[in-house]
């Protein structure tokens, strides 16, 4: 399946979602590149006003409502950063939210969807359908759904991170040989890819999975979508979508991306490092394509690298425990 969807979709979210998002900067640590053997530059997409790069997509779907849809309200799916991103950009619009999230799903996540004002229906991971309950709840309110990462809309809000790089590198004086974002569905990702024309050279663009969830990097090997075995069992609770998007992988296999693997120990390592370097608090989804780029060292030595650091909602009592652990 191919999606119509191209640069200038990218273009006119940027313009529309702008009063509405922060440019967030991209970060550099001089004495981390001279230990890890190549220049990083990090997109602090933690820094959104709800925490990660998910406000992006959200506000490109919530300002394409069409009178009747605000009416009626959304509703959407999510463990808790799209939640918060659907629920504030909701809010800000005057329509009313519903999220459907996992009863595990992090507590700071779930308190901010909720002081956003969502109603929010639970579903366990492991026993109940999801998807049925969604189309259930959306069928008796007439609610508008909001996917999180398989939608033209999502993907092209998504993108604008990859014209902000674009612009950012380009004042640094920098051409990034890599970017590397984390992947659940992969809307991130793909909405880069579809950014990577701009660029004189174009950077190899390579999605960021945690261990034994990397259906995304099995799919862009194999040339078809791969599904997970389990689907939860990760510290990363963002990045746990059983299978890529029908939209999002025909754009990555289009852009030759390529996928990598960091073990949750790995994840952990690139939150302490994350905070000690770049002064951030990264949540494990938020820190997996930094990890990505710290153990890939040989691969990425002399280059200039790129990673999106998604987003920072962690429970500071687990993001405690894990900067006292060192190992």
């Amino acid at each position: 399946m191919t999606t119509p969807l191209t640069l200038a979709d990218v273009e006119a979210a940027a313009t529309r979602i702008a009063p509405h998002i922060e440019t967030t900067p991209l970060l550099e640590a001089p004495l981390l590149d001279e230990e890890i053997g190549f220049r990083l530059a990090v997109k602090a997409e933690n820094l959104q006003p709800i925490g990660a790069f998910k406000l992006r997509g959200a506000f490109n779907q919530i300002l394409q409502l069409t009178d009747d849809e605000r009416r009626r309200g959304v509703i959407a799916v999510s463990s808790g950063n799209h939640a918060q991103a659907v629920a504030y950009a909701a809010r800000t619009q005057g329509v009313a939210a519903t999220i459907v999230m996992p009863r595990d799903a992090p507590r700071v996540k779930l308190a901010r969807t909720q002081a956003f004002g969502a109603r929010v229906e639970f579903y366990d991971r492991l026993s109940n359908d999801r998807d049925a309950l969604t189309r259930r709840l959306a069928e008796q309110g007439g609610l508008r759904f909001i996917h999180p990462y398989d939608d033209p809309r999502t993907i092209a809000g998504q993108g604008t991170i990859g014209l902000e790089i674009f612009a950012q590198t380009r004042a640094k004086g920098l051409a990034p040989d890599a970017i590397i974002a984390s992947c659940s569905g992969g809307g991130l990702a793909s909405g880069i890819a579809l950014t990577l024309q701009l660029f004189d050279r174009a950077p190899q663009l390579y999605t960021a999975e945690p261990t034994g969830f990397d259906d995304m990097r099995r799919s862009l090997e194999s040339g078809a979508a791969q599904v997970n075995a389990a689907l939860a069992g990760s510290i990363c609770d963002a990045l746990l979508a059983p299978t890529p998007g029908r939209h999002t992988l025909p754009i990555l296999l289009a852009s030759g991306a390529r996928g990598l693997t960091a073990t949750d120990a790995q994840i952990e390592d690139a939150m302490r490092i994350a905070a000690e370097h770049f002064r951030i608090v990264l949540e494990p989804g938020g820190a997996a394509a930094l990890a990505c780029a710290l153990i890939e060292r040989e691969r990425f030595a002399g280059k200039t690298v790129v990673v999106i650091a998604s987003g920072g909602n962690v429970d500071r009592m687990d993001f405690a425990a894990i900067l006292d652990h060192s190992g």
